[in-house]
């Protein structure tokens, strides 16, 4: 599988005090903001990486963003951007190294965030939503089908380099994968399988996933890691 970003080497990342004032709050978990680290990394710009622990959001987010929900990107004006899709197409407009725009492909991502994005949960969380989760878990496995047939004609989902459309969705393909990962292992998406291994194995989800203690007023700023070129 050909990817830009594959390298084990992770380039050296700019000092604390180079930072713009750019703020991303996120979650390390949260597919949402899985997705809006992976494009900050890969844009190479720079911003403070904060995690967020959920049950005792910070104050200085809830002002940013009053939904409460991570990804949060606070811009050095105060601007806020608090979609991890439009983060992502941001960061990729101010750079894009490894050509990630051109591999956008919004129907799938929204079939992703729809459908599919509910069967998970129903299919993870049963209890809370009062769902069959074997029911679910079907629903589910047909999105990835569709995603199976796809692989077939390139190693991403927008052709032979991973993009957009793939950083968009593999990580919540990962959190599918999770639930039950025999079960998973031994379904019949060799394509899903590979494609999701290669993400899992690569420079880059290892620098987006680096884990940090919450973040509380004070902290000296933690420089979100870039990918390698």
């Amino acid at each position: 599988m050909c990817w830009r970003v594959m390298s084990n080497a992770i380039l050296p990342q700019p000092k604390a005090d180079a930072l713009t004032g750019r703020i991303l709050y996120s979650f390390r978990r949260c597919p949402y903001a899985m997705r809006a680290r992976l494009a900050m990394a890969v844009s190479r710009v720079n911003c403070a990486l904060r995690e967020v622990k959920l049950s005792a959001k910070p104050a200085a987010m809830l002002i940013a963003s009053p939904k409460g929900t991570v990804p949060v990107l606070v811009q050095p004006d105060g601007a806020v951007i608090d979609e991890s899709l439009d983060i992502m197409r941001w960061a990729l407009a101010q750079s894009d190294p490894s050509g990630w725009l051109m591999r956008d492909d919004p129907a799938l991502i929204a079939a992703n965030d729809g459908a599919f994005k509910r069967a998970l949960d129903r299919y993870k969380y049963p209890d809370r939503y009062g769902t069959d989760a074997c029911e679910h878990r079907a629903m589910g496995l047909e999105f990835l089908r569709g995603l199976e047939t796809r692989l077939a004609f390139s190693d991403a989902l927008c052709g032979p380099h991973f993009g957009l459309t793939d950083a968009a969705i593999v990580p919540f393909v990962r959190q599918f994968a999770g639930v039950e990962p025999a079960w998973f292992a031994v379904q019949s998406l060799p394509r899903v399988q590979r494609w999701l291994d290669a993400f899992l194995g690569s420079a880059l989800y290892a620098a987006i996933m680096l884990r940090l203690a919450p973040w509380s007023p004070g902290d000296p700023p933690v420089p979100m890691p870039q990918a390698p070129l």
